[in-house]
């Protein structure tokens, strides 16, 4: 199968690696000109868990896309904030039988998708798999993770049960879902604690855990998604997403991770998709008359910190 993994940070140099080791023909495609030379040069270097490996993949800048060849699947990892252009980009390498996959953080994405693919080829799903990027052409990956995904279009699910058995083949863990909107919200409301709260205390999540308000502010961020979620048939099982929340809290299995929103902002001073995960629910809460303070306030926090660090 031709894969283009559109956004190869470092969770999509993590899918690109899998799916490459698992024998698939993988084409990373990223805009960051640093990184896709790093990988040119020297191969993607990773840590995988605990072993330092290189691997070898084609890749190449989203701006200069000239082949006519066409993919099988596109799985989207680009920032939020970035998507469109990326679909842009990638418009020569889709065909009316290409699929694409949306994995990216936050909330709304398939209004942007369906501009450039048809319903029936659109598979939305989120990612509990871990990843870091280190610098150029560098990644490091640890742990172990799981994917859920479901069909937009209808009466395409057997196709979707198809891609989830197909990424599962490389050691993906991915699986049906016949609702995956309850997932995604449910993993927005890790993104709109850990990745904000940590970027703006400067902590991991096993820090930012410990502190004596911490369980109060994830209960109160967990309630706006969920009232909001409400409103757009989704009834999140606050107590338990509270508890999935703070899971992340244990050294022992993901605690001691920087979240992507850290190292986008704190590491390497690059905007954030804040816009997309809290400030998607300040929307909401504005369109449904939903009092929405802390994600309006954390929102406002993360913006502050760009301008203060100079992100761009």
């Amino acid at each position: 199968m031709k894969i283009i993994i559109a956004g190869a940070g470092a969770m999509g140099s993590r899918f690109g690696i899998m799916l490459h080791k698992g024998g698939n023909d993988v084409t990373l495609v990223d805009g960051w000109p640093d990184h896709v030379n790093a990988i040119k040069k020297n191969g993607l270097k990773a840590n995988f868990n605990g072993e330092n490996i290189t691997v070898n993949i084609p890749v190449m800048l989203q701006s200069e896309i000239n082949s006519s060849e066409k993919a099988d699947l596109i799985i989207l990892f680009t920032k939020a904030m970035q998507l469109d252009k990326m679909l842009q980009d990638v418009k020569p390498l889709i065909s009316k039988q290409t699929k694409i996959l949306c994995l990216l953080n936050g909330i709304g994405h398939e209004d942007t998708i369906e501009k450039y693919i048809p319903m029936e080829n659109i598979f939305i799903g989120n990612t509990m798999w871990t990843a870091g990027l280190i610098g150029p052409g560098q990644v490091k990956l640890f742990g172990n993770g799981s994917v859920e995904l479901q069909n937009l279009g209808q009466g395409q699910e057997n196709s979707a049960k198809k891609l989830a058995s197909f990424l599962s083949e490389s050691g993906l863990n991915a699986k049906y879902s016949d609702n995956i909107h309850y997932s995604i919200y449910r993993k927005a409301c890790v993104n709109g604690t850990m990745n904000c709260l940590c970027s703006i205390l400067e902590v991991n999540m096993t820090n930012f855990g410990a502190t004596k308000p911490a369980h109060d502010i994830v209960v109160t961020v967990v309630n706006e998604f969920a009232t909001v979620a409400k409103h757009e048939g989704v009834d999140l099982d606050v107590k338990e997403v509270v508890e999935h929340v703070e899971s992340c809290f244990n050294p022992d299995t993901i605690g001691k991770h920087f979240p992507s929103m850290y190292q986008d902002l704190i590491t390497n001073h690059r905007l954030t998709e804040i816009d997309y995960i809290n400030g998607a629910i300040s929307r909401k809460g504005k369109k449904y008359n939903i009092a929405t303070p802390y994600c309006d306030l954390l929102t406002q926090l993360i913006h502050c910190k760009e301008d203060i660090l100079g992100a761009n």
